[in-house]
């Protein structure tokens, strides 16, 4: 059977949150082992400081197998490791470089002909710069949102119903959140741009997105809590949304198609 593995020329993902008991740590590790890059950028609250401050059982053993798993990887592929507001006690070290990783604030990242300006995007969250103590107020109260997602959708799930996020629906329909993800991505195109980019990428909204503002492309990756994406891009320049759960299905159904062939 031939080897599965996709590889690209560059894997971004963001907010894996580490450390926090909603981490879909299991899954974001399978996405590595599955998909290989010359570049890997971890655009921001990989590991959630936040959480682990509050408690330090929230760290399992999967969230020690995934700083394992990145030091496997940097053997072979560029990481370039941004930091977010969640893993903010790496102010202490960056810039930073050992091994083949490097950590910073910020990075501009050149890729087929054309440069990106890097950052996880809390500097334009005015909360979070200028309120911290109300931010990680916010975040207990989203962690309480998740909570009663859960319970909410084990019911959905005895009923014979699909999975429903109360979180991802508030977002998608309060006239506030919309507004705020869009001057946020404006506003990060605009940096981009001050900075002679070409394009911008980014995480820390949990909003999976690629838009293009003017002569600016604009990236997010989203978030490994609930919507499970990555940004990637082919050897061509092509950037692209990638979800893990739909990925898991069609790496399946061609699995299972090799199977069949091989059995004929």
């Amino acid at each position: 059977m031939e080897n599965t593995k996709k590889r690209y020329k560059t894997i971004v993902i963001s907010d894996t949150h580490i450390g926090s008991k909603w981490s879909k740590t299991k899954e974001v590790i399978d996405f590595l082992e599955n998909n290989s890059c010359e570049t890997l950028i971890l655009a921001g609250d990989i590991i959630d400081g936040w959480s682990l401050q509050r408690s330090a059982n929230y760290w399992k053993q999967n969230h020690t197998i995934f700083l394992k798993t990145l030091l496997d990887i940097q053997e072979k592929t560029k990481i370039i490791y941004i930091r977010g507001n969640h893993d903010d006690f790496l102010d202490k070290i960056v810039p930073l470089n050992f091994l083949n990783i490097i950590i910073r604030q910020d990075y501009i990242y050149e890729t087929n002909g054309k440069r990106f300006f890097v950052l996880h995007g809390d500097v334009f969250d005015h909360i979070t710069t200028t309120f911290g103590w109300l931010s990680k107020i916010g975040d207990i109260g989203y962690s309480i949102l998740l909570r009663i997602n859960k319970y909410y959708n084990l019911r959905r799930t005895q009923k014979g119903l699909p999975y429903y996020s109360i979180s991802k629906e508030i977002k998608a329909k309060t006239k506030l959140s919309v507004n705020y993800i869009s001057n946020f991505e404006k506003h990060i195109a605009e940096v981009a741009q001050r900075n002679n980019c070409d394009g911008v990428i980014c995480g820390h909204i949990h909003h999976a997105e690629i838009k293009q503002y003017g002569n600016i492309l604009y990236l997010n990756a989203g978030d490994w809590i609930e919507s499970l994406s990555a940004l990637t891009e082919d050897f061509k320049g092509n950037w692209k949304v990638i979800n893990y759960c739909e990925e898991a299905i069609e790496d399946e159904n061609r699995i299972y198609e090799q199977i069949l062939a091989s059995a004929i």
